[in-house]
C-alpha cells in the first residue's frame, strides 16, 4: 500500500492511505457501478425486444404515439453508431465499444470512493456501450443497397428470395409483411452486418418558408440515452476536477511559506 500526504485546513500535513481511499476496494463504490449498470442494461435490452415484438413493423403506419407531436415509438434498424452516424462501419464501432469499456474500468479503478456521480456516470456508459455492442454482435440483418432514379437507397431487412427478376425483401428479422421486390435493373447489392435496434422517435418540427424541418430527425434507444447522459456527467466531473485543481493551486500560491 502507498501513502499520500494531504494538507489540512490548519496547515498541518497528515498521511493518507491512498489504497483506503480507492474505489477499487470499496463495496459501496462497486454497488454504485455494477448494479446500476446491470439494471440499465437489462432495461435497454428488454425495451428493444419489446419494441421489435410488439410495435407495428411498418413505421409509415405511425407506430405508437406516446405524446402527440412530441414522441412516438417506431421500429428502426441502425447500421451506424449513436443516432445513426457513420453507417456501415460496424467493425470499427465494435472496437470503439471495447475501448470504451476498458476506459470505464480504468477510470473506476483510479477513482476514489467518494466520487459517487463519477461511478454512476461510468455505470451509464458501461450499460450503453454493452447494450449497443450486444446488438451489433448478435442482431444480424440483410443490408440491400440499390439505385433508382439516379439515387442510391439502403434497405435494412430480411432477404426472402433473390432471382433474375430482383430481390424480394421483408421485415427483419423473419421476413414478414410488408414485403416488396427490388427490381434487378436497380442493381441491388446485398451484404449482412450487425445492426442496432432503435425505436424512440422525437416528433417536434417547425416550418421554414414552406419546408418542414424536424428538430430531432434521429431514432434512438435507451442505450444511446445512457451514453449521452453518462458522457455528459463524466464531462461535468472532469470540469469539477479541473476547477478544484485550479482553486487548490491558487490557494497554494497565495499561502505564505513557513519560515
Amino acid at each position: 500500500m502507498t501513502d499520500t500526504t494531504k494538507t489540512s485546513n490548519r496547515g498541518t500535513t497528515v498521511s493518507v492511505n491512498s489504497e483506503a481511499l480507492s474505489a477499487r476496494w470499496d463495496l459501496r463504490s462497486h454497488l454504485r457501478l455494477w448494479p446500476v449498470a446491470a439494471m440499465t442494461l437489462v432495461l435497454d435490452l428488454w425495451s428493444k425486444h419489446w419494441a421489435f415484438t410488439q410495435l407495428d413493423p411498418d413505421p409509415s403506419r405511425g407506430g405508437w404515439v406516446i405524446i402527440p407531436q412530441v414522441m412516438a415509438f417506431r421500429r428502426s434498424l441502425n447500421t451506424g453508431a449513436l443516432f445513426g452516424l457513420g453507417k456501415g462501419l460496424t467493425p470499427l464501432f465494435i472496437v470503439a465499444s471495447l475501448v470504451a469499456l476498458l476506459f470505464v474500468f480504468f477510470l473506476f479503478i483510479h477513482s476514489t470512493r467518494d466520487r459517487r456521480s463519477l461511478h454512476v456516470a461510468l455505470a451509464f456508459v458501461l450499460a450503453g456501450a454493452l447494450g449497443n455492442l450486444y446488438d451489433r454482435t448478435f442482431m444480424i440483418a440483410d443490408v440491400v443497397r440499390y439505385t433508382a432514379a439516379g439515387r442510391t437507397y439502403t434497405e435494412v431487412c430480411k432477404v426472402i428470395e433473390q432471382n433474375e427478376r430482383g430481390v424480394v425483401i421483408g421485415v427483419w428479422p423473419d421476413g414478414g409483411e410488408p414485403r416488396r421486390t427490388i427490381q434487378a435493373h436497380s442493381e441491388p447489392r446485398i451484404h449482412r452486418q450487425g445492426v442496432v435496434r432503435d425505436f424512440i422517435k422525437m416528433e417536434p418540427r417547425f416550418t421554414i418558408r414552406g419546408y418542414e424541418v424536424e428538430i430531432w430527425p434521429w431514432v434512438f434507444n435507451i442505450a444511446d440515452a445512457l451514453l449521452v447522459a453518462g458522457v455528459s456527467l463524466l464531462l461535468l466531473n472532469f470540469w469539477w476536477d479541473h476547477k478544484a485543481e485550479k482553486a487548490a493551486r491558487a490557494e497554494t500560491e497565495t499561502t505564505p511559506s513557513a519560515s
